[in-house]
């Protein structure tokens, strides 16, 4: 049983960053497909695959198309119930989801001011409200995970899980433009720079 990725350049695509680490940190077998994000050939390539128009895209051993990322996600947690994807803690289960999805639709302020580059740090970055807001919501995020279920782990849900997996390129958002976050975020973010499937993949 064992899944094709579809990801674009590692140096700059976030998503599929999150893509790739949902499998591999998880050891579900796959195998991973480069695509042309920059070089502007990926919707050639991906066009044998609709609905899929970005990346990352996953197929499934039987051939079915996921082209998103929290598609992705789901179907694998609906796939594999023996793996800890989630919290088993309904309660747990349940925020880690909600922090998914706001990652996947939210925090367009950071996003849209901090592209995602794994290569370079910048000195001196000077972020705007709308990014500092976005900040503030992450640590209340990660700080209310953390609070209510991360005993016993550095993990938001102690345990690393698909919600870590969503917020793994915010850590390289933080550390490259060195933004100003708490040490418990720092602390967070140090898992991440320190994990690794994190390290293989830069």
């Amino acid at each position: 049983m064992t899944y094709e990725i579809y990801i674009g350049d590692r140096s700059f695509s976030s998503w599929s960053m999150r893509g790739w680490l949902m499998l591999r940190a998880f050891d579900i077998p796959h195998n991973v497909n480069l695509v042309g994000l920059y070089a502007g050939t990926y919707r050639e390539e991906l066009a044998p695959y609709a609905p899929a128009r970005t990346v990352p895209m996953m197929l499934t051993p039987e051939g079915h198309v996921l082209s998103d990322s929290l598609a992705m996600a789901e179907t694998l947690i609906e796939r594999h119930p023996d793996i800890d994807l989630l919290p088993k803690n309904p309660a747990a289960r349940a925020l880690a989801r909600n922090l998914i999805a706001e990652m996947h639709s939210g925090f367009m302020a950071l996003r849209d001011a901090c592209p995602c580059n794994i290569v370079n740090c910048w000195d001196g970055f000077e972020p705007s409200e709308a990014v500092l807001e976005d900040l503030g919501r992450l640590e209340s995020l990660w700080s209310l995970a953390r609070s209510r279920h991360g005993d016993g782990g550095p993990w938001l849900f102690g345990n690393y899980t698909l919600a870590d997996v969503f917020y793994a390129p915010v850590a390289y958002r933080i550390t490259t433009y060195g933004l100003p976050v708490s040490d418990a975020a720092n602390a967070y973010v140090a898992a991440h720079l320190s994990e690794p499937n994190f390290m293989e993949w830069r």
